[in-house]
């Protein structure tokens, strides 16, 4: 069996350095890995719209931010496709026949759903698209034959949904569909960054986000502005390290290399924690050297961003050939779909046959 990923992000925003090290660093290292047949990247704007639907121009206008985001991380269009869901109508067809096999009550019982919906304060005014969320996943996956998806701990409820209709689908019309694995990310301690503001989730709507796309300028600032121990008044005074955003970054971003270029009195991150901790290191310099670590990570992916938007033709490109690619995979499965539910009317003569005298 081929091993297939599918993954991706909706398309609401610039992406920020917490898709960075929460997802696209991950789908980098297993794009690079060589372990995998086929790697499926989904701009999710269908799925957007199902909480955005009056705000269509809010989705289309950051197609393209997310496909450079992507480019500029390092995901390549020769190794993993890059499409735009909404351009695969057999999604739309899957979910439509996967309704059947799921119950209202199981998807109201459904964690990330649940969250989701207090999260955007739906109440009973819940979107019935995006109330279905879980069975329009479902169908993304299946329909390329995923066999492994990267998520966070928080979306592994989607995948056992997932998984649940894919075992109700085969044993009413017989093994068709192929059943996923969760991937989880490697490194466990940068699941989630929070936002700049020390509030727990990083979001355009919040202003607390650091984008890929940020200037020098911008990063720098956004970081000297960093929330950090409230307590810690001055210089001397012992400071917190556990929930501090600046030391989570640092946790996430700094590699032993940068401790030795920017801070060469410590010979570890360790020991400049500890030295915060006792007291006597400044919240200052700290964000001086987060801001140069995080230059340090963030300048090469703003290069390659600013030259992939001198070609913007052939990101166009690169979507439109990788949505062609991705509705051709779609189609088979689709296709077998199709046959196994016995709704194949025009490829199999079956329906006249059993009508002939």
């Amino acid at each position: 069996m081929k091993k297939v990923i599918l993954t991706g992000d909706r398309p609401t925003g610039r992406l920020h350095v917490g898709h960075l090290v929460g997802s696209l660093r991950e789908r980098v290292k297993l794009q690079e890995s060589g372990d995998f047949d086929e790697i499926y990247i989904m701009i999710a704007d269908a799925q957007a719209l199902t909480d955005n639907a009056e705000h269509p121009e809010k989705v289309r206008s950051n197609i393209m931010q997310v496909a450079l985001d992507y480019l500029a991380a390092g995901l390549d269009p020769a190794k993993s496709t890059i499409f735009i869901q909404s351009m695969i109508p057999e999604l739309t067809e899957l979910s439509f026949y996967y309704m059947n096999l799921v119950t209202v009550s199981r998807l109201q019982r459904n964690p990330t759903v649940k969250a989701e919906i207090q999260m955007r304060n739906f109440e009973a005014s819940i979107p019935v698209g995006f109330f279905c969320y879980p069975i329009s996943q479902a169908a993304d996956i299946t329909a390329f034959r995923a066999t492994h998806v990267p998520v966070g701990e928080d979306q592994l409820p989607m995948i056992e949904q997932c998984r649940e209709i894919v075992h109700k689908f085969n044993a009413t019309y017989g093994e068709t569909l192929t059943e996923p694995d969760a991937v989880l990310p490697s490194n466990k301690a940068c699941l989630r960054l929070p936002g700049i503001d020390g509030k727990a989730k990083m979001s355009k709507s919040l202003g607390n986000c650091i984008y890929l796309a940020d200037s020098s300028e911008d990063l720098r600032k956004k970081i000297m502005s960093m929330y950090t121990d409230p307590n810690h008044l001055r210089v001397e005074d012992p400071g917190q390290v556990e929930g501090n955003p600046v030391f989570l970054y640092l946790d996430a971003f700094c590699r032993p290399e940068y401790v030795q270029e920017f801070m060469p009195d410590y010979a570890s991150l360790d020991e400049v924690k500890a030295h915060y901790q006792r007291g006597g290191l400044g919240d200052v310099k700290v964000k001086k050297f987060l801001n140069s670590v995080m230059q340090a990570e963030l300048g090469p992916i703003r290069e390659r961003r600013a030259e992939w938007e001198k070609r913007i033709d052939d990101v166009y490109d690169i979507l439109k050939s990788g949505s062609e690619k991705a509705e051709k995979t779609a189609r088979a499965v689709l296709d077998d779909v199709r046959a196994s539910m016995q709704i194949d009317y025009f490829t199999d003569r079956k329906l006249i046959d059993m009508y002939r005298v």
